[in-house]
């Protein structure tokens, strides 16, 4: 059985690496109970999406797709940047392309080793 590993979270704990590429974290300052919600909300609405593409229903996908927008948006993970120091937003980019380059070469390079 393969081992589960939680993905790197890069040092500011802005993004989490998967694949190489950069996906926005969820933003710190949300309370658990807030994020515990939207979370639970992402999930339903995903599992509603994944329903209204087995039935071939357009318009319930549509409205499913709109749903895990609303939620990803509410957590940071979409629109606007939830750091307030002025930094780019990398949000979908390949890690070595940014200035996260050099630490990813560290842990790629620690993850060899092991």
């Amino acid at each position: 059985m393969r081992e589960k590993h939680s993905p790197p979270v890069t040092p500011d704990g802005r993004y989490f690496v998967v694949r190489g590429r950069l996906w926005r974290c969820s933003n710190p300052a949300l309370s658990a109970e807030e994020r515990e919600r939207l979370v639970h909300e992402l999930m339903q609405a995903r599992s509603a999406k994944g329903r209204a593409l087995r039935a071939g229903d357009a318009a319930a996908r549509e409205a499913a797709r709109k749903r895990v927008d609303a939620a990803k948006h509410a957590l940071g993970e979409r629109g606007a940047v939830w750091w307030d120091d002025g930094a780019p937003d990398y949000n979908r980019h390949m890690a070595k392309n940014t200035p996260y380059a050099d630490w990813l070469a560290l842990i790629e390079e620690e993850n060899r080793k092991r």
